[in-house]
């Protein structure tokens, strides 16, 4: 068997994602399982952007407040913000990638490669389930 037979692809059944030759074909129930894992994703993801926006706020309301703070406090303060911020921006766009995978099961282009048009691959996507790319394409797009 060559490796163009190997990597050869699938179709998915009806309203399940495609699939590899070599991988087994997804089941109603593991499609469920991840989308219910998404979903639990996407709002776990929602309370953290919450929690780090009350954070954010409470930090720049006191950072009034230090008037009298000498620079290893005004710099320990800032250091808290910023990394507040990061927390913040970091769930955005892990909410943005959790929604929009969502929104592709429910299209019914979740696990097709957006670059190539081939499947992701049923065990990358178990792996990593907001993957837009399959392997290849996504190691091309990691060289440039």
């Amino acid at each position: 068997m060559t490796v163009t037979q190997t990597i050869e692809t699938v179709a998915g059944v009806a309203g399940l994602p495609p699939y590899r030759a070599a991988e087994d074909p997804w089941t109603p129930d593991e499609v469920a399982e991840l989308h219910a894992e998404l979903q639990g994703d996407a709002e776990r993801l929602r309370r953290e952007i919450g929690l780090a926006e009350t954070g954010i706020a409470d930090l720049l309301r006191d950072s009034g407040e230090g008037a009298g703070d000498d620079q290893a406090d005004a710099g320990t303060k800032n250091f808290e913000r910023e990394h507040e911020m990061s927390i913040a921006n970091n769930a955005r766009d892990m909410l943005q990638q959790t929604e929009r995978a969502l929104a592709r099961l429910a299209a019914g282009t979740y696990g097709i490669c957006e670059s190539c048009g081939e499947p992701v691959g049923k065990y990358r996507l178990q792996a990593f389930p907001r993957a837009t790319l399959c392997m290849s394409c996504k190691q091309k797009q990691e060289r440039r």
